[in-house]
């Protein structure tokens, strides 16, 4: 009897089943339908860290399975929640600027109508004029869309340029860093559309809902929570065929791979179009939990922050990806939220709020020089995974992926 899927990959199911469990737990505790045992700002935070453990999945992917090094994914990330956002605010403003102009003696005309809605959003810039990006933004269908059309054409753009002109390693590194800093900055202007600096605010507020924050918020938890269930899922049963195997194997040795006929350039494309497409995804659940988005978010050190991550859990594991990201994010909200306790030196205060980030960058270092496998590796000690009798053979160039494994498989 042929196996299915999850059977011959119970790490899946673990994965999920866990993942279902700490939903449900979550939810029983919760303020919105539980106990209140759970405050709705954890909750958030909770939602939050699963859309960044998302976004590590898209990255494990393209730099763990396939040895790119993407620098720019946030930015892909941002602009997923920018379209939706877009979306959130204008349909917000409108049920505002509705509801105000309904008390006049004469009922409002459409024209007055998307008059203030621009007075409301745009006049802290300056604009007078709906710009024409916001052209759909009155659609949710159509912004919906766009969360995965702009970051995916985007990423086809760019990969196209990138790998047709077979660029490698640390260059093609630097190119998608260089296009998350351009993008950050044309989105720092005024005129950009997408009001500055002051970015989109207010996201938190659904728009013709009348239920209260609490239960909104587990709303979006379950979405998270969901988004990340069936993107493991879909990610793992990607890895575990052919095409991971072909992934792997660009990984290890590019030249050789496209030696034996497979066109390197059209599995590399297809891979960063999909994990920016993922990231995107994962970008529209965070920010409505965050309740605002600016161009900051955009920064190059949040890409870098992404792959410290990834490589703190483990990458080329799946579950590492999501544990790193999980661990290090929830670590940092306690660290900046100023819940650590600072400790006294004698000389001065250690105040974690300062100095969080040089713990991070330490721990990246650390991992990188003493444990390649990341906190990953740790479970592949529990599981007994042991590298194969190559009889002396090397396992290839990329110590920190999961080949011991992959050379049994």
């Amino acid at each position: 009897m042929r196996k299915t899927f999850l059977t011959r990959s119970p790490s899946v199911l673990i994965f999920l089943s866990l993942l279902a469990l700490f939903t449900l737990t979550i939810t029983l505790a919760s303020q919105g339908y539980g106990a209140g045992l759970v405050s709705t700002s954890f909750v958030k935070t909770l939602g939050k860290t699963l859309c960044l453990c998302l976004a590590a999945l898209a990255m494990d992917l393209v730099w763990g399975y396939a040895g790119i090094l993407s620098l720019g994914h946030m930015a892909f990330f941002a602009l997923g929640g920018y379209m939706i956002g877009m979306w959130l605010m204008y349909a917000r403003t409108e049920e505002i600027v509705v509801a105000s102009l309904a008390n006049g003696d004469l009922p409002a005309t459409a024209q007055e109508i998307g008059q203030g809605i621009v007075t409301q959003i745009f006049g802290v810039v300056g604009a007078s004029d709906l710009p024409l990006i916001w052209g759909a933004a009155h659609s949710l269908p159509l912004q919906l869309a766009l969360v995965v059309a702009l970051p995916g054409l985007l990423a086809l753009v760019f990969g196209w340029l990138a790998f047709r002109s077979r660029v490698t390693g640390v260059y093609l590194s630097i190119l998608t860093q260089a296009m998350t800093l351009a993008l950050a900055l044309y989105l720092f202007q005024n005129d950009s559309g997408l009001r500055g600096n002051n970015g989109l605010s207010g996201l938190q507020n659904l728009p013709y809902v009348t239920a209260s924050q609490d239960v909104v918020t587990l709303w979006f938890f379950w979405a998270s929570a969901a988004a990340l269930g069936l993107t493991y899922l879909m990610l793992a049963w990607i890895v575990a065929g052919k095409f991971g195997s072909v992934i792997r194997a660009i990984r290890d040795d590019e030249a050789r791979v496209r030696f034996l006929g497979y066109s390197v350039e059209s599995y590399k494309l297809f891979l960063f179009t999909l994990t920016a497409i993922l990231s995107a995804i994962a970008g529209a659940l965070y920010y409505p939990q965050a309740g605002i988005i600016n161009p900051a978010e955009l920064a190059p050190i949040a890409s870098i922050y992404l792959a410290v991550w990834v490589a703190i859990g483990g990458r080329g594991r799946l579950y590492g990806a999501v544990i790193g990201a999980a661990f290090v994010s929830l670590l940092s909200s306690w660290f900046t939220g100023g819940r650590a306790p600072s400790i006294p030196l004698g000389f001065g205060t250690l105040n974690w709020v300062d100095w969080w980030q040089v713990l991070l960058g330490l721990s990246f270092v650390a991992v990188t020089l003493f444990a390649p496998k990341g906190i990953g590796g740790l479970f592949d000690r529990l599981a007994h995974v042991r590298a194969p009798d190559r009889k002396g053979a090397p396992l290839g160039p990329d110590d920190g992926s999961l080949q011991e494994r992959e050379a049994t498989e």
